[in-house]
This record gives C-alpha cells, structure tokens and sequence, in this order.
C-alpha cells in the first residue's frame, strides 16, 4: 500500500498510537465501569443524603482528569484509524466503531450526566428537589448505558489490534 513506503517507521508510530489508545480507552472504560459496579448497582438503597455525599466526592474526584482524558482518547482513537494501513478491511471497521462508540460515550457525558451532576453539586439534604429520585433514575440509566458503550469502544479497538497483528503477521500490510 502506498502509504506504508517507510513500513517500519509507520507501523511503530501506529503500534504507539494505538497503545495510548488503548490505555486511555482503558482508562475511560475502568471509570465508568468501577462506578457502575460499586454504585449504581446498589444506588436505589441510598438515602438522598448519602447520594449527594457521595455524588459531589465522586465529581469532584472525576470532573477535572476526565476533562483531559477523554477528549485525549478519543484523538488518539481517531489518529488509529485514520492512520490504519487498510481503510477496506475489518480492523480498520472496528476501529471506527471505537471511534464512534467513544464519541457516543462523551455525547452522553457531556448532555445527559454531566447537566445532572451540575444539580447534584447544589443539593443539600435539606434542599434536596422532591424528583430526587427520578433525577437519580436518569442519572443511573445514562451512567449505565455510558458504560456499555465505553466497554463496547474498548473491545472494538481490542479487536481493530487483533487484525491489524493479524494483517501484519500474514504479510498483508
């Protein structure tokens, strides 16, 4: 393929590309996977007390890092695929589901929870709006189906590696 003349100097800067992707796209997904297991599970036991409490110390702990993580994977996401070798193969498919799937991830971040978790900061017990609990339903459906696309994004990538280490070892590149 034309744009691999200098093979080796290409595939190591894809190889680099595409492990910080995957390491921030494990990052994102550890986030949010961690979340959904330890609290959401469980989050309908919470009073509304102990769910403000523990709503303002996860934002607080999460809002900054993920301010730079994720807009930081999602560009090392797109520098995979838009310097996969094969535009026309499967790899280079599962990486544009990553791609797409990360963005849907950061749409839902940044419409859905992100709005809520903007509420949530002003709460008190004592102030707490009488929808507390519908708010928290929202809250815990979005936060679940982040989730989901951010592990599917990660497994998509996962495989977008597989089959390029596949296309590589078959000499296809």
């Amino acid at each position: 393929m034309w744009r691999l003349r200098f093979f080796p100097i290409h595939f190591m800067k894809i190889k680099f590309i595409q492990f910080i992707a995957l390491l921030l796209l494990l990052l994102v997904t550890g986030l949010f996977w961690g979340t959904w297991f330890s609290l959401s599970r469980s989050i309908e036991n919470f009073s509304a007390a102990e769910f403000i409490h523990i709503g303002k110390i996860i934002i607080k702990n999460v809002a900054f890092p993920m301010r730079i993580i994720l807009p930081l994977c999602i560009l090392s996401v797109l520098l995979s695929v838009w310097w996969y070798p094969s535009r026309n193969s499967a790899g280079f498919y599962w990486g544009l589901a990553s791609l797409l799937l990360i963005i849907i991830t950061l749409l839902i971040t940044v419409l859905i929870e992100v709005p809520i978790d903007n509420q949530i900061k002003l709460w008190t017990a004592s102030t707490t709006p009488s929808d507390w609990e519908a708010i928290r339903a929202k809250w815990q459906l979005f936060h679940s189906l982040r989730t989901g696309t951010s592990l599917m994004s990660f497994a998509s990538f996962a495989i977008t590696i597989i089959f390029h280490s596949e296309g590589r070892n078959k000499k296809t590149l």
